[in-house]
């Protein structure tokens, strides 16, 4: 069974970090956080322990794009229910290595294969879309990939025109990027893509660390009760 992740309360320290995650929260329009720092300072911890924090989103039962109405679902979706149910906000991984046909989209080979039918198979962005889409060491991200975001975040849209098919649909996140500046710079136009900027570091504090190994510790050791002692202060 997959663990739960580690509670937003329970990281130590790094108050500007947790503070900005949440201000994300409260107001998606502020543009998204990049966070800047050593590895080890609990960067991806902290965005995907968000994950649930964040409030549920009312969504179309198997809406590629989580629309909340039936009408704002897209065609090529072929969504014949109008059932809507309550899930969680969607937190979307969008690893280094993902290829644009991972990220935008593309033909369903299968489905073109076996039924000799030209539909869409939608990508990270139509997951992302409400939510939040997270980039781990986003200044090691190809070109082609940051040019591509830079589009959908400006346009709030993902247009795919490849292969025969020519697709619409809304594409509205919140980006949040995470990377150590020792591995390279950040691309100054994607830069620009986000609100808030944070610059963490590893705690000097010898205590601090001692906790920081503590809690990990017990998250991994005794997971049910580290989860219970911290699930008063997420809430």
């Amino acid at each position: 069974m997959t663990k739960t992740p580690f509670p937003f309360s329970a990281i130590v320290g790094q108050t500007d970090m947790k503070r900005a995650m949440i201000l994300t929260a409260i107001d998606p329009g502020i543009g998204g956080v990049l966070v800047f720092g050593d590895r080890g300072t609990g960067k991806s911890t902290a965005v995907r322990a968000l994950a649930a924090l964040l409030p549920p989103i009312t969504a179309v039962v198997g809406c590629p794009i989580n629309a909340a109405n039936w009408e704002d679902c897209p065609e090529w979706a072929n969504i014949e229910t109008k059932k809507k149910i309550k899930r969680p906000t969607p937190v979307i991984d969008l690893p280094l290595g993902a290829t644009e046909d991972r990220v935008v989209g593309a033909l369903d080979i299968e489905r073109a294969l076996t039924r000799g039918e030209k539909a869409f198979e939608p990508g990270l962005l139509a997951r992302a879309n409400r939510g939040y889409l997270y980039i781990d060491e986003v200044n090691l991200l190809e070109d082609h990939i940051v040019d591509l975001l830079l589009d959908v975040a400006q346009s709030g849209e993902n247009v795919v025109e490849r292969e025969g098919l020519s697709i619409r649909h809304p594409s509205r996140f919140v980006l949040v990027g995470s990377g150590n500046p020792e591995e390279g710079e950040l691309r100054p136009q994607l830069l620009d893509r986000f609100g808030l900027s944070v610059e963490v570091r590893s705690p000097n504090d010898i205590a601090q660390r001692i906790e920081v190994i503590k809690r990990r510790d017990r998250f991994e050791c005794d997971h049910e009760a580290f989860m219970a002692e911290y699930e008063k202060e997420d809430a």
